[in-house]
């Protein structure tokens, strides 16, 4: 139950925190009827919301229903964008400096509760407690560059003319959105709201109706840290809640990750609405494994890659290129990943949770029997596996496709599941030409001893994000997520500069102020030339 991790303690002043030596309590869920609702968050409460639309929210571990996310009403929706589009105009007035101690402050509290949201993690979307906490502080490190925003915000001055100077500086947007996927519940609303707040916007953020406690415990420590009222909302729902957040003309960006469908969805729809939006969506990642490569921790890597976070990772590295003979390499890939502990997540030593749902479950299991079908070699099979006391869950468990061709169905896909899919390549170039072929570029990988070799892939791959003998080469926040090609909609990317960008638009002056009117001599009727 998300209740079991609610504690008590004091909830200080929004004005900001005196003292560290305090507990935080996270108020999120209601009891009516015997059953745990979660609630909003608007304009600095959280409300029941009075919808009559319920979505089940339930553990993936063992089926027991944790409780029911609201399908927010279209006036609760109105209130938190008014909540939002209200606090803007004060918010955009606060200086860098007040922004900067707020998301100071955010970091620390999330750095003091960290287990706590992980707990509720692996509760409600199936993660290990130790990659419960990598989600955590992986999008603790974007607050952390929140905290840098001294240095990011700085403008740009130059004197163009006597007495004429031009200057530029970045202004908030005002309201913007975050919708938010299932596997990352803590990372990618990080990536989202302490960015658009320290720049001076609001935001109304909806995270996964699928596992949204992670969320709620943040907006509670946000509001702990300083953020004042209707500056972070939180509203739930699935397809109404969306299109209500594409439509409205308050809303001026969305920032989105998640499927293919939904992604295209939101910024055709929130494009044709006249909004800024980047959407991060699919993907294929492709390693590619050279016969010069450190055996063993290539497959170390690789089997951590493919089958953490029970592949449910845009990043999850989830087909395997192999060049020559290292496709005599696998059988001993598929022992190491035999070896992985299969279980829920807050039992000790789990290595692969469960899937997020039973369809999740089911499609990845079809896809494992397409490979069989089509002619694909299911080296080692992770259906039908049971867990002691989980019998419920939706356990797969690590699962080796060998001899798979493109046109299959499950490397066409994206599995999403603990799955890797296996191609043969006589050549490097073999190799490069594939991966270049497929639609994706998220993210991909080449393991190799040879300088020269992983410069050719480097420069050659047309890919956003590449790891020279890194599996999952997602940068860290001082760089940004730079996934391409069919994995992106939009021109900028989250975090790092391009993320700062996204949430600011740029102004430039030019004034005229000049030395001579302080005399009090005669006016020029010349019109000034720029240069001169």
């Amino acid at each position: 139950m998300m209740a079991s991790i609610l504690k008590s303690g004091s909830v200080l002043s929004k004005q900001g925190i005196t003292s560290r030596a305090f507990s935080t309590q996270f108020p999120l869920l209601q009891r009516v009827s015997g059953v745990d609702t979660v609630k909003n968050y608007i304009n600095g409460k959280f409300t029941e919301s009075k919808t009559d639309k319920w979505i089940e929210l339930r553990n993936p571990a063992t089926q027991d229903l944790i409780g029911y996310v609201p399908e927010t009403t279209h006036e609760e929706l109105n209130e938190a964008t008014e909540s939002a589009a209200v606090a803007a105009r004060e918010w955009k007035k606060t200086t860098v400096l007040q922004r900067q101690r707020v998301m100071m402050d955010l970091q620390y509290l999330i750095r003091q509760n960290q287990d706590k949201i992980a707990e509720n993690i692996v509760q409600e979307q199936g993660k290990t407690f130790a990659d419960a906490k990598g989600d955590v502080f992986r999008g603790l490190q974007v607050v952390e560059q929140a905290c840098a925003l001294t240095s990011m915000m700085m403008g740009e001055k130059m004197t163009v003319a006597k007495d004429m100077e031009t200057y530029s500086y970045r202004e908030p947007l005002g309201v913007v959105a975050g919708i938010c996927p299932f596997n990352f519940p803590a990372m990618i609303p990080l990536w989202m709201f302490p960015l658009a707040i320290a720049t001076g916007n609001s935001i109304v953020m909806k995270p996964s109706e699928r596992d949204p406690g992670a969320m709620m415990m943040l907006a509670k420590l946000a509001a702990d840290a300083g953020v004042p009222d209707g500056v972070l909302n939180v509203v739930h729902g699935s397809v109404d809640c969306v299109n209500y957040i594409c439509d409205e003309p308050r809303i001026k960006a969305i920032s989105f990750v998640g499927s293919d469908r939904a992604g295209q969805h939101i910024y055709t729809r929130g494009s044709a609405n006249g909004k800024r939006v980047q959407a991060n969506l699919g993907a294929k990642n492709h390693a590619v494994l050279l016969p010069d490569a450190n055996k063993q921790a290539a497959l170390n890597a690789i089997a951590g890659a493919a089958f953490g976070a029970a592949g449910q990772r845009c990043m999850a590295l989830s087909t395997l290129v192999c060049v020559g003979e290292t496709k005599n390499w696998l059988p001993e890939l598929a022992e190491r990943a035999k070896k992985l502990k299969v279980g829920y997540g807050m039992e000790p030593d789990t290595d692969v949770g469960p899937l997020i749902t039973v369809h999740s479950k089911e499609r990845v299991e079809r896809l494992i029997q397409s490979g069989k079908e089509e002619g694909a070699n299911v080296l080692l099979d992770g259906r039908g596996i049971v867990v002691k006391g989980y019998e419920k869950g939706n356990f797969v468990g690590p699962t080796i496709i060998t001899d798979v061709k493109t046109e299959m169905e499950c490397y066409k896909e994206e599995i999403f599941g603990p799955v890797l899919v296996c191609l043969n390549v006589d050549t490097l170039d073999e190799a490069i030409e594939l991966i270049n072929s497929n639609p994706y570029g998220n993210g991909t990988a080449v393991f190799t001893n040879s300088g020269p070799s992983a410069r050719k892939f480097e420069h050659e791959i047309d890919v956003g994000q590449v790891g020279i003998n890194v599996p999952i080469p997602v940068p860290v926040p001082p760089f940004s997520f730079t996934g391409s090609r069919g994995s992106i909609l939009g021109d900028m990317n989250f975090y790092g500069k391009s993320g700062l960008h996204f949430y600011t638009k740029p102004k430039t002056v030019t004034s005229l102020w000049k030395e001579s009117d302080s005399e009090h001599t005669r006016a020029a009727v010349h019109m000034p030339t720029m240069g001169h």
